[in-house]
């Protein structure tokens, strides 16, 4: 028998958002495929991983984390998420956000378990689900303002339904899920007996409405794996630091799997985020949303001008822009032809859908420097008049 990969490997495939990135780097444009980040990193964070490193935390962490982070982190969800946990047998210090759902996923499902996605979804969430053999179903939203209602969810579950996947706010859409959506979604899960993994990586990113922790609702604290890190907060994409809280009874056996595949999250650098959220005032997250919301602006402001009609997010830090009239019989070869003709890189819109739902949509990401954003906003306004007024003329028809 020859040698092949697996059909797990064969069913999984390159993330597009890297794609973009490795061709927007090969014509050396302006990025905005990519939530990379690249704002200022706080100065608590960078001071601790330092003093952390250069005092000897360098080895091998126990396999939930640092004591000081899980106690940073157990403070900050009672007094910024209103959940109470222990931070001995309920939080765990993950590899990132997406560390921490393959290893509650590894925990938690079996293959052949299905698990509800809303659509559009961000890429690594399904493909964490096809990783470890679960079954994806979807929910689709709808745009502009991406609403569902109860019997789209009631129309996808069956007996095998294990989890349904909460990101709110949300990535690619910038959804912020309503308190009465959010319960219409715990009612379901307690129905139907499932879990909820929740992904909030995005918690400070709020423009329009609150953050609501799903494990605040009654009677989901015990069936709720919240899930979030501070990559996108104190602007660390790279430094892979991420937590579960959840109930004691799944808490073991995701931190048994997260050391199987990851051992710990780095040891100084756990320590540098741990003085993040011990010593950053309240203003610094207050600031995030004052300061993204301005980026937000002059990007759905540049892609309405130029004919390119955005979905204005209310969370998050993307923007889902509708594209039919530009060249191209798919949305990778929109957003190809976007990257030729202005320097400017998104995402397609299909990676974002398990059908063809995407294919008029482009993703662009905001979360850049303002001197960047603007020079990309710049490019964007370069876009040929003749297809802008195309552009522009679609739009005015719908």
């Amino acid at each position: 028998m020859p040698l092949t990969l697996s059909r797990r490997a064969v069913r999984t495939v390159q993330s597009e958002i890297r794609a973009m990135s490795v061709a927007c780097e090969k014509v050396q444009g302006i990025n905005l495929a990519q939530g990379v980040c690249d704002t200022e990193v706080p100065e608590p964070v960078r001071a601790g991983a330092k003093h952390a490193m250069d005092h000897g935390i360098n080895s091998y962490t126990r396999a939930e984390g640092l004591t000081a982070i899980r106690q940073a982190i157990a403070g900050k969800m009672q007094r910024f998420n209103g959940i109470a946990c222990d931070p001995e047998t309920e939080v765990i210090v993950n590899s990132g956000s997406t560390g921490a759902f393959y290893a509650a996923c590894l925990a938690l499902l079996n293959p052949g378990d299905e698990v509800i996605l809303f659509e559009p979804y961000y890429g690594y969430h399904l493909n964490t689900l096809v990783a470890v053999e679960a079954v994806p179903l979807y929910v689709t939203l709808r745009a502009p303002e991406w609403t569902f209602n109860r019997e789209d969810l009631e129309r996808t579950v069956t007996l095998r339904t294990r989890a349904i996947l909460l990101n709110s706010p949300a990535n690619p859409s910038g959804k912020v899920f309503t308190r009465e959506e959010m319960e219409w979604i715990a009612s379901f899960a307690k129905r139907h007996d499932l879990f909820v993994f929740t992904d909030e990586i995005y918690e400070y990113f709020i423009y329009e409405g609150q953050h609501i922790s799903m494990a605040t609702l009654p009677g989901m604290r015990e069936r709720t794996i919240t899930m979030s890190g501070y990559s996108k907060t104190f602007s660390i994409t790279g430094w892979r630091i991420g937590y579960t809280v959840c109930d004691q009874r799944w808490a073991q056996g995701i931190s048994y799997f997260h050391d199987l595949i990851y051992v710990c999250a780095p040891a100084p650098l756990q320590i540098g985020v741990a003085e993040g959220i011990r010593n950053l005032p309240e203003s610094f997250y207050q600031e995030i949303g004052t300061e993204y919301v301005q980026k937000r602006d002059l990007l759905c402001g540049t892609l309405k001008e130029i004919g390119l009609t955005p979905s204005v997010p209310k969370g998050a830090y993307y923007v889902l822009a509708e594209v039919s009239a530009l060249p191209g019989r798919t949305s990778r070869e929109k957003a190809m032809h976007l990257l030729d003709m202005t320097g400017v890189a998104s995402v397609a819109g299909s990676a974002f859908y398990h059908g063809d739902g995407g294919e008029n949509l482009l993703r662009f990401c905001f979360a850049k420097t303002d001197a960047e954003l603007a020079e990309a906003c710049r490019r964007l306004q370069q876009l040929p008049e003749k297809l802008r007024g195309k552009a522009l003329a679609t739009n005015v028809r719908a």
